[in-house]
């Protein structure tokens, strides 16, 4: 019974060693080493919300003149899951968002916002908001909201929209003037070197007949005087 035993017993210690073995000899051959770069770059392609993408969106003034509030309040459904947006309404993972345009950021009494928000300051504006949306990390670094942000710029628009109609109002700023075309200007430009043209060959040609006229005229009196 003993060397049963003492042979069951071995062969469990056995297949222990081996199979602690073959952990040891895995984990080296698969050993993790972190990445130098992550992904794979694409060129002509920024990162969401990085510099070149904020530099290629529109004006948020000039996406406002076709922003729909209806539109807006479709895409605060993803923001529903953390934030309420109702009067009165309680704080959930993030604060409530009534009246939240034009209030200071952080402006909700006993809400832990981040320290990389409080550090921001100033008010909820169409700027700051279109930028904050955009992209939350690297508006406020640090902060404890997970949202990756909204890239594309007409939606942030609509949103924005939305959140200005619930209890803020603000006065949608200016929409930005429309650029000339160049074809005109240069078609004037064209225009005005060609009238010049002529008028500058006549100037010049002009002082040219009383000079021959004044050279001529000392020729015949020396030679009726000699």
């Amino acid at each position: 019974m003993n060397d049963k035993f003492n042979t069951i017993a071995g062969w469990v210690l056995g297949g222990g060693i081996v199979l602690l073995g073959a952990t040891l000899v895995t984990n080296e051959v698969f050993k993790h080493h972190p990445l130098e770069q992550k992904g794979y770059p694409i060129e002509g392609v920024e990162e969401a919300g990085g510099a070149g993408g904020a530099a290629e969106d529109p004006p948020i003034a000039a996406l406002l003149v076709t922003a729909d509030a209806t539109r807006g309040e479709a895409a605060f459904r993803k923001c529903s899951t953390c934030h309420t947006i109702n009067d009165g309404g309680a704080n959930g993972i993030g604060p409530n968002l009534w009246r939240t345009m034009g209030s200071p950021l952080g402006h909700i009494p006993g809400f832990a916002y981040s320290d990389g928000l409080k550090a921001v300051g100033g008010t909820w504006g169409w700027e700051n908001m279109n930028d904050w949306l955009r992209n939350p990390r690297a508006f406020a670094a640090g902060t404890k909201m997970t949202f990756a942000g909204i890239s594309n710029p007409q939606e942030r628009a609509d949103l924005i929209l939305y959140l200005n109609a619930q209890g803020s109002n603000l006065p949608l700023p200016a929409a930005p003037a429309a650029e000339a075309p160049a074809a005109e200007g240069d078609a004037a430009g064209n225009a005005s070197g060609n009238a010049a043209a002529p008028a500058a060959e006549g100037n010049a040609a002009a002082p040219a007949a009383p000079a021959s006229a004044n050279a001529a005229a000392p020729a015949k009196a020396d030679a009726a005087g000699h």
